[in-house]
């Protein structure tokens, strides 16, 4: 009994020692929890159910091993550098409520103990967010809100993956320009005079007064003309004033900035006005979502969105690809921008995770800072995903960019959304003029 005695407390000793010189990460690969926050229901509920589709597949790739999968992720069955730890989404619904997302943030943190949040896509739910994880010091990675002013805070631990609202506008100017000088695919050149009258109708929260901003601008700074700016209420029922006031100066171009709901009643209601721009824009939300064009069909045919991602990337860039045809064997339709930037917003998570090979805070803001994502582990297309860790646009990602693409009808008869910039991988012909309603 003696030698027994002597023989446990021998094997307790040497799991003590174990215990001791075995990394923190590789003891009991606990589950790691990422709070996110999307509008789940409300206004932008098919928006919320397209980013919510994006990151559960990010999630199941993340946690599993898919061998025919491109992208480093798909190799690993959960985070390597943690001790194969599976990544837990826990989502949570802020309905497009500021206040409310700040209070599930607290909640997420105090109570659930995530080691961090992604969200909001509403850029106004996103600022009280962030403000509520830098006060706790918890890493936040924004993968779906441009307004341009959530990282000019100089926040510590928030970081963006998406481009923002600077870059959108600059590309649809770009493009304008590029019409005029005859680069678009399909159309003759377009001499300034024929394009140069613009007007625009964006909602009032955070994102759309930064856009209407942003497009008055750039309308300036690349010699087009602003003849008229509104802002509207995104719950409104009713924007037959506003279209009047729109149509009252006569625009060849009129842009917008909408989520789901009241972009397709700004078409309907331009419909009904019988309006006749000769381009029409939307600063993709909305203007994106499945709704917008199982609701719209035909009539959106010719209309122009900005975007992250198109099924078409698919054609030439094979992660792309691979992924895309996942998400529609999962869900029975392609990949949205919001869904597409909500997957790579948990794939930026968990490289971060990689890189730390650590959930303590210090560590993630550390590897946030140094991270550089190659383009190629990417489906969107993007020069990869590094954030600026110093001046004027902390924690942004300095290699993302934007798209076009144009709602156009395929040989089978289906709505698809065709790329016309960049000009050298547009897909189709541009529908120019619109034909209007």
């Amino acid at each position: 009994m003696r030698s027994v005695a002597r023989l446990g407390a021998i094997l307790l000793g040497l799991a003590a020692v174990i215990g001791f010189m075995t990394p923190h990460h590789a003891m009991g690969a606990e589950a790691i929890k990422i709070g996110v926050i999307y509008p789940l229901t409300g206004g932008a509920a098919a928006e919320g159910r397209e980013l919510r589709a994006g990151a559960e597949l990010a999630l199941e790739i993340a946690n599993k091993v898919y061998p025919n999968i491109s992208m480093n992720m798909a190799k690993n069955a959960g985070v390597k550098n943690l001790g194969g730890a599976q990544i837990e989404l826990i989502f949570k619904d802020h309905e497009g409520n500021p206040t409310l997302g700040a209070d599930l943030a607290k909640k997420l943190i105090l109570d659930d103990k995530v080691v961090g949040i992604l969200g909001c896509y509403h850029s106004s739910v996103t600022k009280t967010v962030s403000a509520v994880c830098e006060q706790q010091g918890v890493p936040m990675i924004n993968d779906s809100s441009t307004s341009p002013e959530l990282t000019k805070r100089g926040f510590k631990w928030f970081w963006r993956t998406t481009p923002h609202d600077v870059t959108f506008t600059k590309d649809l100017f770009e493009f304008l320009k590029g019409m005029s000088e005859g680069k678009v695919k399909g159309v003759a050149k377009a001499p300034k005079k024929q394009i140069q009258n613009i007007a625009s109708a964006c909602e009032n929260s955070e994102w759309g007064s930064n856009v209407s901003a942003l497009l008055d601008k750039y309308a300036k700074d690349y010699g087009f003309e602003m003849k008229k700016s509104v802002l509207y209420a995104k719950t409104a029922t009713d924007l037959s004033s506003e279209v009047r006031s729109l149509k009252a100066v006569k625009p060849e171009i009129m842009l917008f900035a909408s989520y789901t709901s009241d972009g397709i009643l700004m078409i309907k209601t331009l419909k009904a006005q019988k309006a006749n721009p000769k381009i029409i824009w939307g600063q993709n939300a909305g203007f994106e979502a499945p709704e917008f064009k199982d609701t719209l069909r035909d009539d959106i045919v010719g209309v122009l969105t900005r975007t992250v991602f198109l099924p078409k990337v698919a054609q030439v860039k094979k992660v792309a690809g691979e992924v895309n045809t996942f998400y529609r064997e999962k869900t029975g339709r392609d990949f949205s921008g919001a869904s597409a930037r909500a997957f790579t917003g948990v794939q930026a998570w968990v490289e971060v995770l990689e890189k730390a090979a650590s959930t303590a805070p210090a560590e993630i803001q550390k590897a946030a800072n140094a991270i550089e994502i190659p383009g190629d582990q990417l489906i969107v297309p993007w020069a990869g995903i590094k954030f600026a860790a110093s001046g004027d646009d902390l924690g942004q990602n300095m290699l993302g960019t934007g798209m076009i693409g144009q709602y156009q009808k395929d040989k089978s008869g289906n709505m698809v959304l065709e790329i016309v910039y960049p000009f050298d991988v547009a897909t189709a012909n541009m529908i120019f003029p619109l034909k209007g309603f």
